[in-house]
């Protein structure tokens, strides 16, 4: 049986992480996110278990990216149907939802099984400076 120092994860301490992504390129920024919710920074860590730290990232809108990335990187959607295929520019998607941007980018870098999405639920993306942590005790990143 697999024993942890911890009777269950309930019991681990989260730190909260505050990431400005105000001019941070997206690539590099999303690295740092997912090494925190992975969570190999912890001498605790287990593959099987999810030791995600909560992670808050503010001024999603204003990402730094270059003038040819924003212009042919596109995201495509399928209805099931013909005809179907809908394509949406980089542009179009910070415009309409940036939160979308950096979670997708960091959903690809995370490692592809059935904690994923336990994971990316301790991620949690503003397109402001405001948010609704204010009480916790963050650990600044930039």
């Amino acid at each position: 049986m697999f024993k942890t120092k911890f009777s269950s994860v309930k019991e681990l301490k989260r730190n909260w992480y505050l990431i400005d992504a105000k001019d941070a390129n997206l690539g590099k920024i999303s690295v740092e996110i997912s090494k925190l919710l992975i969570g190999k920074h912890k001498t605790d860590y287990s593959s099987n278990l999810v030791f995600s730290d909560h992670v808050v990232v503010i001024n999603s809108k204003f990402l730094k990216i270059s003038d040819k990335k924003i212009n042919t990187k596109m995201y495509y959607t399928h209805s099931g149907y013909p005809g179907g295929l809908k394509e949406k520019s980089l542009s179009e998607k910070i415009e309409k939802n940036p939160e979308f941007v950096i979670t997708n980018a960091v959903g690809g870098m995370l490692p592809k099984n059935k904690l994923r999405d336990l994971r990316l639920k301790y991620l949690h993306v503003y397109p402001e400076g405001k948010h609704e942590y204010e009480d916790k005790q963050f650990i600044n990143i930039k």
